[in-house]
């Protein structure tokens, strides 16, 4: 869709535009760019973590591009909440103008200061409340309460010459929600008297009928397995989810088990959630990791990370027997969390891990371990209804959660052109109460890989791809520039193709043949005899091995020795 679009005109005075660089097409790095009469103003800033078919990268960024030269025009960078995909990518923002004043909770701005620490930023931060109104040059704010999987989120009501926009972030409608706090459907229905121009609404379960369950319910299930396991629990989930770590503290302390947190990112997060009153527990719950070996097993919780399956999280290690905590046959497992596309694979591989271990896994296919913390159909048809915006443009989701979105826009009366799919690099303008795309801009993904920012392309991946599931061969031979002759080699090598080099006799011939046959006919071009020592012996691999590794040829031109 957007690839057919053109770069958009230059903005007009009292128009305000809209540019996703991530969090549309896909479930995170979300990032949105408003402008207004020459002012920026970003809802987010957050990171999406690699695929099996990503090896070697360890974090994928909003791509910063279109908006690198304007960073002295960004008013502020306000973040809804303090989940990795909302504010993993701060630092690296950052690092580009550091004096970027940063909007939140104060939940979320504890838990990106920390991270910031880190990269040795120091921030400015600016704490925001539900109701609180603040005036930053052509954009009026408003936050509202939404509820979440974490604490403290926050939707964010943009006011600007052009027309109000409300933003979601990521939330969902909990009636019971554990800290109490729900989202505020009384601000959503004065704005909506007010009028809102543009619905900017969390997509990630539009397509899936009727309410999200509320948190609430996981409690019970997992006090039953927990007291019922007869030796050590393990749960895994995310390190952000204080929710969920209540209910798990909870239910070990009704148990009589104690708490070991594990993992670096579940330390760090629970310690600010505790230190500002998030987590509620004593110190007696907890007990260290390094301590925990004087405890019997059957009197332990382990709330560890690895959820999603990641290779080097701690479940992850746990399943492959390398880690301090050691997996034996009768223990529970337990995996209280959502299973982001894209993750499938991973995270199957380490239940299947698990059970040949002996554990027994407990997730969310066989038990109610998780709820979803995003607004699911009903949820959305309710907002819709209460706003009655006069445009929607769907946010954070892969592409068929966006258009699930717009289409419950449309039944709830949004005209189908004013319910805009946009996907990253899209942009929208709002103006005379109409949102509409006009153009598109460059973005891609941006690859964190080590120390390397942006350094690696999409065709370094799918070599690194070729390599590591197809192999690598390499062919040497030397020519005689005069006569055309082969006077060294062929020799072949190769990694992760065979073990044994007698595999190759039988295309050595087919490559003398083929150099003979192009020198022969007046060839001496080292790199047209590069490629067709390449399509030789890429012929011969593909219809005895079916196999497509990559394939280097190394043609030199040489003299033969004098005698």
């Amino acid at each position: 869709m957007a690839t057919s679009l053109s770069e958009p005109p230059a903005l007009k005075r009292g128009t305000l535009r809209i540019i996703p660089l991530g969090g549309l097409g896909e479930v995170g790095r979300n990032m949105t760019v408003f402008e207004i009469n020459g002012r920026l103003l970003i809802v987010d800033c957050g990171v999406l973590f690699p695929e099996n078919s990503q090896p070697g990268v360890d974090l994928i960024l909003p791509d910063f591009q279109p908006i690198l030269d304007r960073l002295d025009d960004v008013s502020a960078l306000v973040l809804t909440h303090g989940h990795e995909d909302h504010i993993g990518a701060v630092p690296y923002l950052l690092r580009q103008r550091p004096d970027i004043p940063l909007i939140g909770s104060t939940l979320t701005l504890a838990l990106v200061e920390a991270k910031l620490k880190e990269h040795r930023i120091t921030p400015l931060t600016m704490a925001v409340t539900e109701g609180q109104r603040e005036t930053l040059g052509p954009f009026e704010l408003e936050f509202v309460a939404v509820n979440h999987s974490i604490p403290d989120a926050l939707g964010v009501a943009i006011r600007t010459e052009a027309g109000t926009v409300l933003h979601t972030g990521d939330f969902k409608m909990d009636q019971l929600p554990l800290d109490g706090r729900i989202t505020d459907l009384r601000a959503f229905a004065r704005l909506g008297e007010e009028g809102v121009d543009l619905f900017m609404a969390d997509s990630t379960n539009a397509d899936v009928p009727g309410f999200t369950p509320s948190e609430r319910t996981i409690g019970p299930v997992l006090r039953q397995v927990i007291r019922d396991s007869r030796q050590q629990v393990v749960v895994a989930s995310f390190s952000s989810h204080v929710h969920r770590v209540q209910q798990v503290v909870d239910a070990a302390q009704d148990a009589g088990r104690k708490v070991v947190l594990v993992g670096r990112s579940m330390l760090k997060n629970m310690g600010i959630a505790r230190e500002l009153g998030y987590l509620k527990a004593d110190d007696s719950v907890f007990v260290d990791l390094k301590k925990s070996a004087d405890y019997p097993e059957n009197k332990l919780v382990y709330m560890c990370t690895g959820s999603q399956g990641e290779p080097m999280a701690v479940l992850s290690r746990m399943a492959n027997q390398d880690h301090q905590v050691q997996i034996h046959p009768g223990d529970t497992v337990i995996l209280a969390s959502s299973l982001i596309p894209g993750n499938e694979s991973s995270v199957y591989r380490v239940i299947n891990s698990l059970i040949r271990l002996g554990a027994n896994v407990v997730h969310k296919g066989n038990a109610r371990v998780h709820v979803s913390g995003h607004a699911c159909e009903g949820e959305l048809l309710y907002c819709y209804n209460i706003l009655k915006p006069r445009n929607a443009m769907p946010v954070h989701g892969e592409f068929r959660h966006l258009v699930a979105n717009a289409k419950i826009a449309q039944l709830a009366g949004v005209p189908a052109e004013n319910a805009v799919v946009a996907e990253d690099g899209t942009v929208v303008d709002l103006v005379d109460g109409q949102a509409r795309i006009v153009g598109q801009v460059p973005c891609g993904y941006v690859y964190v890989d080590g120390r390397s920012v942006g350094e690696i392309t999409d065709d370094d991946l799918r070599d690194r791809l070729i390599l590591g599931e197809e192999g690598f061969i390499s062919i040497f031979l030397g020519v005689d520039p005069v006569t055309g002759a082969i006077v060294a080699g062929p020799e072949v090598r190769a990694r992760g193709f065979a073990e044994a080099d007698a595999v190759f006799d039988d295309v050595i011939p087919k490559v003398e043949r083929a150099v003979s046959d192009a020198t022969d006919a007046g060839t001496r071009d080292v790199q047209a005899l590069s490629q067709v020592v390449r399509r030789t012996v890429g012929r011969w691999v593909s219809q005895s091995y079916r196999r497509r590794p990559m394939i280097v040829p190394i043609v030199t031109m040489t003299r033969p020795h004098e005698s």
